[in-house]
């Protein structure tokens, strides 16, 4: 973790434990927590997992962590582990519907669940980024970057599977209904995860193939932002840099794409998975100190509009310089 995201943190822990800290209360001394995330792979959920895990340690309690591999039916089997560990309480990152019946079954159990970016009735407590706002900006921000009109594609496979997806990309959709002349691409691309930039390049390649140039104006992926890679790549591959590329979650080898000169790739909104991560374990620690959570806590994102914003976004992120 750089400086600034250390300082990030840092900042999370004085803003939600200040009350609490004054009257001795807030620690997870003493406290065993269960952290399970989806996978490790992909930069956002080995942020949130690093954030969640390094906080309840600063905290005094210690971590059961359990990874998934990126198999969503092996991040729910892993809450089991977790069970039979007898833990005091489970930060779950990610995941799919098959989490649910784990997680009524902690609760069953008297464990209670705080999860990353999964609302759930069986959770305490979900911690997330404003994916209503995310897919409202990115969608005002692509449709100004093309001038209001044009055929655009999107990579668009976990809208059905994940609930966070579906918001984003639904409100994306939504933002394009004021704009008459702008033309959704049917059907829409599904990009695998694994290998998401490679497989997103191919099928670039071949959807290129079929709109010649002047025949598609942008490209979106509406969950998040690998499979953006490789679609440009595939447009730097085929001189078609005139499509432009928007996506979300922001991470440092996105953000260094668009910051480069003459960048294709030119929206995003950019995400604190470290912080989301911290505070989902400060909020463990709330719970424990007594105090009542709402449903969400919601962890401020970045706009990201173009190369100078990408270049300031990702110093202010802790990513280093650009510069």
């Amino acid at each position: 973790m750089s400086s600034i995201q250390k300082a990030i943190v840092a900042g999370v822990i004085a803003t939600f434990a200040a009350p609490a800290l004054a009257d001795g209360h807030l620690s997870l001394e003493g406290k065993t927590i269960g952290v399970a995330v989806v996978g490790t792979q992909h930069f956002w959920d080995r942020e949130a997992f690093n954030g969640a895990t390094s906080t309840v340690e600063e905290l005094g309690g210690t971590v059961v962590p359990v990874d998934g591999g990126r198999d969503n039916q092996v991040h729910a089997d892993n809450h089991d582990i977790l069970l039979n560990n007898g833990v005091d309480a489970v930060i779950s990152i990610l995941g799919d519907g098959a989490v649910e019946p784990k997680f009524e079954a902690l609760q069953e159990a008297g464990i209670p669940v705080f999860t990353v970016d999964h609302p759930s009735p069986f959770a305490i407590n979900n911690t997330t980024s404003d994916n209503y706002y995310m897919g409202t900006t990115i969608g005002r921000y692509m449709a100004d970057a093309i001038g209001g009109e044009g055929k655009v594609a999107v990579f668009n496979a976990f809208e059905g599977a994940l609930r966070i997806c579906g918001i984003r990309t639904g409100l994306w959709k939504y933002v394009l209904q004021d704009y008459p002349n702008i033309e959704i691409i049917q059907p829409e691309l599904a990009e695998e995860f694994a290998n998401a930039p490679e497989n997103a390049r191919i099928q670039t390649l071949d959807l290129l193939s079929q709109y010649p140039e002047g025949e598609l104006d942008a490209i979106h992926v509406g969950c998040w932002d690998q499979p953006a890679i490789g679609v440009v790549q595939a447009l730097e591959e085929t001189g078609r840099t005139d499509v432009l590329v928007t996506a979300l979650d922001g991470g440092p080898d996105t953000l260094e794409i668009m910051a480069e000169d003459g960048s294709p790739f030119v929206a995003n909104v950019a995400q604190q998975p470290n912080v989301i991560g911290s505070t989902s374990a400060m909020n463990v620690a709330r719970h424990f100190a007594g105090e009542e959570l709402l449903p969400q806590t919601y962890v401020d994102v970045v706009p990201v509009n173009g190369q100078a914003e990408a270049i300031a976004a990702y110093e202010q992120l802790g990513y280093g310089s650009l510069e």
